[in-house]
C-alpha cells in the first residue's frame, strides 16, 4: 500500500486505538503488548483489556471480553524462543564432513531439508540421519534427542528405496534441474513467482558489492533509455520482464521421463524393480535407467523392446545424478555449474509464496517435456506428496484440529497459530486446484442429472458449488446476482469469526474462486452433513430466510462471546408459527453440530447489518445527508451491507460523542455542587475538578480530525471521570443514562452500541414486545449509514488531499477505501466529492486512478457474463475479441471463430453437453468496441451512479488523462487473464492490437481467510511505539523480536514480514548502520515482489528505499538502475502525474547531480518541481526545497541567473510560510548571497575577457562538482529521514531529555491524565525546533523519519 505513513496505518478511527500509550507506561517488559488484535480494535480502552470489564470499568462495553492472547508476554517466555542455537557435524558419504549450525526446536526433518539444498548433498533424497549407531526420527525436536549436543557427529546413511520415495527422488532432481527456469512462475503453478531484482543490482549489493567495485567512482553510463525520461509519451510493455540471463539455462539432459514400460511386472516387482526411466542424454545418447530398492542402474530396455537385464557400464548408484554423471560428461559438467548458481541466487528468490501469485504478462515459451508436470496433470496429484498416511486430506478435520489447539502461552501460541496459517495455505492451494479442474470439467457432479448451473462437486474432501441461484434460495435477494455475491459475504463473515476465534465456535474453510467468469465456492465438509437432511441437522437459525426459526442454548452462549466485538445485538424474531425465538446473528447464520460433536456456523452472509443507502425500504426515509447525496437507490441486490471497519469506525465515533456528553453533564453537576460545598463521596473536590476541566475545549475539535489519537487519549481521561463516580451518586447515573439514550446505546448503565443484522431483512418478522428497540435499531441503522456518507467519504478524500495516503493503482486505492469501512459501490460518490472539492487539481491523481478503477470493474462485469458464453475452444479468440473492442484503437474488430482450425463433419452432435449457463456458444464474437463502451457507461451508471463521458476507448483516455498500457493491467489482474509480453500497437486504427495468440492463460482470482499472527503483530507494534517515542535501539530489538515471530508463523515469505523488514532497514540506517540496512532492504524488495507482485506500488516504494541505501552504501549506479525502474514502473502502472512522481525525480536528480551528469539531472529536477508545484501548491514548503534542489544544479553549471531566480522563488516561500527569523529562510538568504557573490565574480571575469582578449589572466573559477556527502544530506531530507547525531554523549543526552519528558508525562498523566505528547505527536527526538528546522520533511508526521 502505497501510504506514506505506512508503519502507522491511516488514520482511520477504527486505528486509532493502536494507541501507543499503553506501550509507553507500560509494565516495563519487552512486550508489554496490551493492544487487542486488528480485527478488533475498537477504540477499546487498554484498562478493560488488563481487567475483565469490573465495577470499576469505565461504562464501555463494546471491547473484548476475553483478554487478548498476548497479554501476558513477559520477557521470560521470549526467551524461550530464542533457544541457543549448537552446531553439530554432519558426515555424508563421499563427500568431507562439514559443521550446520542447529537450533534445539528445530525438528530433524529440517537438517533433511537443509542437506537437500546444499551444493554438495543436493541430488540425496532418500537417506537417514544416524547418532552413535542410532538413526534419529525425522519428526522429533533435536531438544529431545538424547545425547546430540555441541560438536555431535551425525552420519548420513543411505537408506532403500520405496516406490514413493524413488518418485520423490525423480522429482527432486527434475527441481534441481529446472531450478533456475522461471516457467513456473510464468505459469502461477506451485507457489513460484517473479523477481526481477538482481537484473538491476547485478546481484552485487553488501559487501561483495563494495570490495568489487572499490568507491565505483570511475565513469558510468548514466543515460536511462528514451521511455523513462520526463515527458515521454512512449509506455512499452517489454522492459516489465526483462530477460534475465541465467533463465537460459544449461542443457543437462534433453529428456527425462517415465518410461513406457511401468510399472513393472509382477517378477521384477520381485527383483526390487519399482520403476523405469527414460532418458536422453545431451549428447543424444537414448538410455532407460532401473529404480530399484537398491538404487539407480541402467538397464537394456529400448523403446520397443523390453529388456530389464542391467547394461553396461555395470554402475549401481543410489542417487540418479550420481548415475547420469557417469553416462554423460555434458551433464556432469553442466549440471555442476548449475547447482553453483542455484545456491549463489538469493534465497528469496527460491522459496515459496505462502499463497500463489499470478503473473498478467509472460514472454514466448518453449513448452519442454517434464515427466512430473504430466504426471501431476492426469493424476490429480491428491498421494504421495503429501507426507500424510491415508493419502487425501481431511482438509475439515485439519483446520478445526490446529484451531484447537492449546493458546495458553506464547509457544504454545506461536505453534498453534503456525499450523492454523499453514493449513489455510494448504487449503487455499488445493481449493483453487479443485475449482478450476471443477470449471474446466474435470470432476464429476454429486448430482450429475441435474441441469449444469445447480450441480454440485466433491473433489479432495472440499465441497465446490456455483454462484448461481439454486432453487430460488434468493429470489427476494436478487437472483443469481445475489447469489454471486453471497459467497463473498459469507467469507468475511468466515474472516470475522475466525479472527474473534471463540472456543468452541466452529466455522468452514472458505475459498471463493473467480474462474472464466464463474464463482466457484470452496468449503470443507462438515462430518456427516451428507448423509443427512439439511432440515434435520440445522438446530440453530433459520434454511428459508426467516420463515422456520430455529435456536439452541449452546449456540446462543457461543455466540454470546463473539456479540461484543461483532457488535451483534440479541434479539428476538418471530417463526412461521408466531412463537419468539431468541438469536444472536442474523437468521441465515445456521449452526449445525456435527458427527464429530462440534459446534458449527455456516452461512455467515450478513455478519455485518444491511447497508440502508442500497436498500430502498417503503415507508423508511433516510436522513437528509443520504437523501442529498440520492439515497437510497437500488442496487442490483439486497445483499449489501456495512464492512467492519465501518461498523468500528462508527461505534469510535458514538463513544467520543457519548464520553463528551456525559463528561460535560458530570463536570456542569460538579461546579454546581462545588459552589454549595457539599462534600463528594470521593476524594477532593479540586483535583476531580482539574481532572475534568480542559477536556471540552480541544475535544470539540478532534471529533472533526475523525478522532484521532488525541481524541483517545481524551476518551481515557474522561473515562476516568465517569469511573471515579463509579454510580455512587443518582446523578451521576442519570447523567449516563442520557448520555447512553443519546448515542443509541442498548444498555443505560454503560456505553454499548450493537446492531441487529436482521432489521430490514426480507421475511424476518419481530414480537410486539421488542418494537420500541427495533425503532431504536432501525434509527442507528440510519446513522450509520449517514455517517459514511458525511464522515468516511469526506475523511477519505481530506487523507487524499493532503497526501496522508498515495494510492498509485486501483488495488491500493481500494484498499484505502476499505480501510475506511467505504465499500466500492461508492467509488461513484467519491469521485462526485473529488470533482466538487476546492482542491481539485491537487486530487487529479486520485480522479485519474478512480475512473480507471470504474471502467475496468465495469468492463470486468461485463467480462464475467461475456465469459460464461464461451465454450474452452473459442477462449483465447474470445479473450482477444474482448481485449480488442476494450482497448484497441481499430473501428471493427472480427472475432475468429474456432471453428476455423478444424472443420468436423458431426459438428452439431457435440453441442449436447454445454459448459454451466452456456447460451449460444458464439454470440460473443458480434460484440463490437461501440457497443461495449456503451455498456460500460451504462453499469458505471446503474452500479457506481456515475456518467461516464465517453463512447470509445479514445475518448475515454483523451477526456480522464488515462493509460491505454494502465487500463490493459487493471483488467488483467481483475479477471485473470495473462498476455504475451510484447509491444502492443493500442492506437493503430488498420489492425487490431491483440490477436488470439497474444493470450497465453486464463488464472483464478483467489479470495481467502488470512491467518494473522497475532504475538508477533503485537511486538511490532510496540516497537513502533517505542521507535516513536525515540528509543531506536528498543524499537530495534522489538521489532527484530516481531520478525522472528513472523518467521515463526508464516515462513521466510509474507507482507507482513515485508513492513517488518523495511522497518528495520530504516532504523539501521537512521543508526548509521548502512549494510545491515542494505541487507534487509534487499530482502524487502525481493519479498515484495514475490508476494505482492512485481509492480505493485508497494514493491515500487522498496526500489525507492533501497537505492537510497545504495547511494549511502557508495553504489552509485545501481542506487540509479533501481530508480530508474522504480519510475518505468510508476509510469506503467499510473503514469507521470503523480504526487509520488516528485519525490522519485528528485531522488534521480539529486542522484545525477552527484556524479556531475547536470543536464539530465535538471531535467528530472525540473520535472519533480512542476508536479510538486501541482499537488502541493505553489506555496508549500515542498515546492520550495524543489527550487533550492533546482538552484543547486545551475550553480554547478555555472548558470547563476536561472540559480538566483529558482533561489529566490524559494526563499519567498520560506519566508511567507516560516517567518523572517527561521532557520530555513536564514540557510536560504545565506546561499542567494552565496550565489550572488559568485556571479558577480563570474562577472568581472567575463568583463576582464572582453577587454584584454584572450591575453588577460583570469584567475580559475571554483567550480565545485557537490560533494557525496551533501547529496546524500539532500537524499535524507526529501525522504523525510532525520538524521539524529549518534555520537555517544548526544546519544546519552537524548536518552537523558526522552527519560526527562517520560517522568514529565507520567506526573501529568497522574495529575490529569492527559494525552501524552511523546506518544501521540511524535517528534523529531532533538525536540521541537529540531522539528520546526525540518520543514520538507513534512512529507510524513514528523517522526524520527519512520514513514516509508
Amino acid at each position: 500500500m502505497v501510504i506514506k505513513t505506512d508503519e502507522l496505518p491511516a488514520a482511520a478511527p477504527a486505528d486509532s486505538a493502536r494507541d501507543p500509550n499503553s506501550q509507553a507506561g507500560g509494565k516495563g517488559r519487552p512486550g508489554a503488548a496490551e493492544l487487542p488484535s486488528v480485527m478488533l480494535l475498537n477504540g477499546d480502552c487498554p484498562e478493560s483489556l488488563r481487567k475483565e470489564e469490573g465495577p470499576t470499568e469505565p461504562p464501555r462495553e463494546n471491547g473484548l471480553d476475553e483478554a487478548e492472547p498476548g497479554e501476558e508476554t513477559t520477557g521470560q517466555e521470549v526467551i524461550v524462543i530464542q533457544d541457543t542455537g549448537f552446531s553439530v557435524k554432519i558426515l555424508a558419504p563421499g563427500i568431507e564432513s562439514f559443521a550446520l549450525q542447529v537450533s534445539p526446536q528445530e525438528m530433524v526433518q529440517e537438517i533433511h531439508q537443509v542437506l537437500m539444498d546444499r551444493e554438495d548433498t543436493c541430488h540425496r533424497t532418500c537417506f537417514s540421519l544416524h547418532l552413535d549407531g542410532n538413526m534419529l526420527d525425522h519428526f522429533s525436536e533435536l531438544r529431545s534427542v538424547e545425547g546430540l549436543q555441541e560438536g555431535s557427529v551425525l552420519r548420513v546413511v543411505e537408506e532403500p528405496y520405496t516406490v514413493r520415495e524413488a518418485r520423490i527422488h525423480v522429482r527432486h532432481v527434475r527441481d534441481l534441474l529446472k531450478s533456475l527456469d522461471p516457467s513456473d512462475a510464468f505459469n502461477g503453478v506451485d507457489c513460484n513467482s517473479l523477481s526481477f531484482l538482481s537484473v538491476f543490482t547485478d546481484g552485487d549489493l553488501g559487501d561483495s558489492g563494495k570490495r568489487k567495485k572499490g568507491l565505483e567512482m570511475d565513469p558510468i553510463d548514466c543515460t536511462p533509455p528514451e521511455y523513462i525520461l520526463p515527458g515521454s509519451r512512449e509506455r512499452p510493455l517489454c522492459p516489465l520482464q526483462p530477460q534475465n540471463r541465467d533463465w537460459k539455462p544449461l542443457q543437462c539432459l534433453k529428456v527425462l521421463t517415465m518410461s513406457g514400460w511401468n510399472p513393472p511386472p509382477g517378477n521384477r516387482k520381485m527383483h526390487g524393480d519399482l520403476m523405469y526411466l527414460f532418458v536422453i542424454t545431451a549428447e543424444d545418447r537414448q538410455v532407460s535407467i532401473t529404480a530399484s530398492t537398491r538404487g539407480f542402474y541402467l538397464n537394456q530396455s529400448t523403446a520397443y523392446h523390453f529388456n530389464p537385464k542391467p547394461a553396461s557400464p555395470r554402475f549401481l548408484s543410489h542417487s540418479l545424478v550420481e548415475l547420469l554423471n557417469q553416462i554423460s560428461p555434458t551433464f556432469k559438467k553442466n549440471f555442476a555449474v548449475l547447482q553453483k548458481k542455484r545456491v549463489q541466487r538469493h534465497p528469496f528468490e527460491r522459496i515459496a509464496t505462502p499463497f500463489q501469485v499470478y503473473s498478467w504478462t509472460a514472454p514466448q515459451a518453449e513448452h519442454a517435456m517434464d515427466c512430473v508436470r504430466a504426471e501431476d496433470a492426469y493424476t490429480s496429484r491428491l498421494g504421495y506428496e503429501e507426507h500424510i498416511p491415508g493419502q487425501t486430506r481431511d482438509w475439515n478435520e485439519e483446520l478445526q484440529t490446529t484451531r484447537e489447539l492449546p493458546r495458553k502461552n506464547l509457544p504454545e501460541r506461536l505453534l498453534r497459530e503456525r499450523a492454523i496459517f499453514k493449513v489455510h495455505s494448504d487449503f487455499t492451494a488445493a481449493a483453487t486446484r479443485g475449482a478450476m479442474a471443477v470449471i474446466d470439467g474435470n470432476v464429476m457432479a454429486i448430482n450429475p442429472s441435474e441441469e449444469t448451473k445447480m450441480q454440485m462437486f466433491i473433489w479432495n474432501n472440499i465441497f465446490f458449488s456455483l454462484g448461481f441461484d439454486v432453487r430460488d434460495h434468493y429470489k427476494d435477494f436478487g437472483g443469481d446476482v445475489a447469489a454471486y455475491v453471497a459467497p463473498a459475504n459469507d467469507l468475511n463473515g468466515v474472516r470475522t469469526y475466525n479472527a474473534v476465534d471463540v472456543e468452541g465456535l466452529y466455522t468452514l474453510g472458505t475459498v471463493v474462486v473467480d474462474y472464466r467468469g464463474y464463482r466457484v465456492t470452496a468449503q470443507s465438509i462438515i462430518p456427516g452433513i451428507l448423509e443427512r437432511d439439511q432440515e434435520q441437522s440445522v438446530i440453530y437459525g433459520s434454511i428459508d430466510f426467516g420463515k422456520t426459526v430455529v435456536s439452541h442454548p449452546r449456540y446462543l452462549e457461543l455466540l454470546e462471546r463473539t456479540s461484543r466485538p461483532l457488535k451483534i445485538l440479541r434479539h428476538h424474531v418471530l417463526n412461521d408459527r408466531d412463537e419468539e425465538v431468541e438469536l444472536c446473528s442474523s437468521v441465515e447464520c445456521k449452526g449445525i453440530i456435527g458427527n464429530d460433536g462440534r459446534h458449527y456456523i455456516l452461512d455467515l452472509l450478513r455478519t455485518f447489518p444491511p447497508d440502508l443507502n442500497f436498500l430502498p425500504v417503503p415507508g423508511e426515509q433516510l436522513p437528509e445527508e443520504c437523501t442529498r447525496a440520492g439515497f437510497p437507490r437500488s442496487h442490483r441486490h439486497k445483499l449489501s451491507c456495512l464492512r467492519q471497519e465501518l461498523v468500528d469506525a462508527f461505534v469510535e465515533h458514538r463513544y467520543l460523542l457519548f464520553m463528551k456528553l456525559a463528561a460535560l453533564q458530570l463536570m456542569q453537576q460538579k461546579a454546581s455542587k462545588i459552589e454549595n460545598s457539599t462534600s463528594l463521596e470521593n476524594g477532593s473536590p479540586p483535583s476531580l475538578e482539574s481532572k475534568s476541566e480542559d477536556p471540552l475545549g480541544p475535544e470539540a475539535g478532534s471529533e472533526e480530525e475523525g478522532s484521532g489519537a488525541s481524541g483517545l487519549a481524551k476518551v481515557k481521561e474522561l473515562a476516568e471521570t465517569i469511573a471515579s463516580d463509579d454510580g455512587t451518586d443518582p446523578r451521576s447515573r442519570e447523567v449516563i443514562r442520557n448520555a447512553c439514550k443519546a448515542v443509541g446505546s442498548i444498555s443505560s448503565t454503560a456505553f454499548d452500541v450493537r446492531f441487529n443484522p436482521d432489521i430490514f431483512s426480507p421475511g424476518v418478522r419481530f414480537p410486539e414486545s421488542c418494537q420500541e428497540e427495533v425503532r431504536d435499531q432501525k434509527q442507528l441503522l440510519k446513522d450509520a449509514a449517514a455517517f459514511l456518507l458525511s464522515c468516511q467519504i469526506p475523511g477519505l478524500v481530506k487523507d487524499c488531499t493532503d497526501h496522508v495516503v498515495l494510492p498509485m493503482d486501483g488495488a491500493t486505492l481500494s484498499e484505502v477505501m476499505r480501510q475506511r469501512g467505504i465499500n466500492m459501490r461508492y467509488l461513484g460518490k467519491v469521485l462526485d466529492l473529488v470533482l466538487r472539492s476546492p482542491a481539485r487539481d491537487q486530487l487529479d491523481h486520485i480522479y485519474k486512478i478512480g475512473i480507471g478503477e470504474l471502467i475496468t470493474r465495469s468492463a470486468k462485469h461485463i467480462f464475467k457474463t461475456y465469459l460464461q458464453g464461451v465454450e474452452l475452444s473459442g477462449l483465447s479468440a474470445a479473450i482477444s475479441h474482448f481485449l480488442n473492442c476494450f482497448l484497441s484503437s481499430y473501428p471493427n474488430p472480427v472475432a475468429h471463430l474456432p471453428a476455423d482450425e478444424l472443420v468436423s463433419k458431426k459438428r452439431n452432435r457435440r453441442r449436447r453437453n454445454r459448459p454451466p449457463g452456456a447460451a449460444d456458444n458464439t454470440a460473443w464474437a458480434v460484440m463490437t468496441p461501440q457497443e461495449l463502451w456503451k455498456n460500460i457507461c451504462q453499469e458505471a451508471k446503474n452500479y457506481f451512479d456515475f456518467s461516464l463521458e465517453c463512447e470509445s476507448v479514445d475518448q475515454a483516455v483523451e477526456a480522464y488523462g488515462l493509460q491505454k498500457i494502465t487500463l490493459l493491467r487493471e483488467i488483467s489482474l481483475k479477471t485473470g487473464i495473462q498476455i504475451l509480453l510484447k509491444e502492443y500497437s493500442f492506437d493503430s486504427r488498420h489492425k487490431p492490437a491483440f490477436t488470439e495468440e497474444d493470450v497465453l492463460n486464463i488464472f483464478p482470482v483467489v479470495k481467502h481467510v488470512n491467518p494473522k499472527a497475532s504475538d508477533a503483530f503485537h511486538f511490532f507494534q510496540s516497537g513502533q511505539a517505542k521507535v516513536q517515542q525515540g528509543f531506536l535501539k528498543e524499537g530495534c530489538e522489538l521489532i527484530n523480536e516481531a520478525l522472528n515471530l513472523f518467521n515463526n508463523v508464516y515462513g521466510a515469505m509474507h507482507v507482513e514480514i515485508c513492513a517488518c523488514l523495511r522497518l528495520l532497514a530504516r532504523l539501521h540506517y537512521i543508526m548509521g548502520d548502512y549494510a545491515e540496512a542494505l541487507s534487509n532492504q534487499q530482502k524487502a524488495v525481493l519479498m515484495s515482489e514475490r508476494v505482492m507482485g512485481i509492480e505493485h506500488p508497494n514493491t515500487i516504494q522498496e526500489y525507492m528505499h533501497l537505492a537510497l541505501y545504495c547511494f549511502a552504501s557508495s553504489q552509485l549506479s545501481t542506487a540509479l538502475s533501481l530508480l530508474y525502474r522504480a519510475r518505468y514502473l510508476t509510469l506503467l502502472v499510473f503514469g507521470e502525474d503523480h504526487p509520488e512522481m516528485a519525490l522519485l525525480d528528485n531522488n534521480i536528480g539529486l542522484v545525477l547531480h552527484g556524479v556531475m551528469e547536470y543536464d539530465l539531472s535538471l531535467r528530472f529536477l525540473e520535472n519533480a518541481l512542476d508536479v510538486s508545484t501541482k499537488y502541493h501548491g505553489p506555496k508549500s514548503l515542498k515546492v520550495a526545497l524543489s527550487h533550492h534542489l533546482v538552484a543547486r544544479v545551475y550553480e554547478s553549471k555555472a548558470e547563476f541567473r536561472s540559480a538566483l531566480q529558482h533561489e529566490k522563488e524559494g526563499y519567498t516561500i520560506y519566508k511567507t510560510q516560516l517567518g523572517e527569523d527561521h532557520e530555513k529562510t536564514k540557510e536560504s538568504s545565506e546561499y542567494l548571497k552565496c550565489l550572488t557573490q559568485q556571479a558577480v565574480a563570474l562577472q568581472r571575469t567575463m568583463n576582464e575577457i572582453y577587454r584584454n582578449g584572450s591575453s588577460a589572466n583570469i584567475p580559475p573559477l571554483k567550480f565545485t562538482a557537490p560533494s557525496m556527502a551533501s547529496v546524500l544530506e539532500q537524499l535524507n531530507v526529501i525522504n523525510g529521514i532525520l538524521f539524529i547525531p549518534l555520537s555517544q554523549k548526544d546519544l546519552e543526552n537524548l536518552k537523558a531529555e526522552v527519560a526527562r519528558r517520560h517522568q514529565l508525562q507520567e506526573a501529568s498523566k497522574n495529575r490529569d491524565k492527559a494525552e501524552e505528547p511523546m506518544a501521540t505527536e511524535p517528534e523529531p527526538a532533538g525536540g521541537p525546533e529540531d522539528a520546526a528546522s525540518q520543514p520538507q520533511a513534512a512529507k510524513d508526521p514528523p517522526s524520527p523519519s519512520l514513514q516509508g
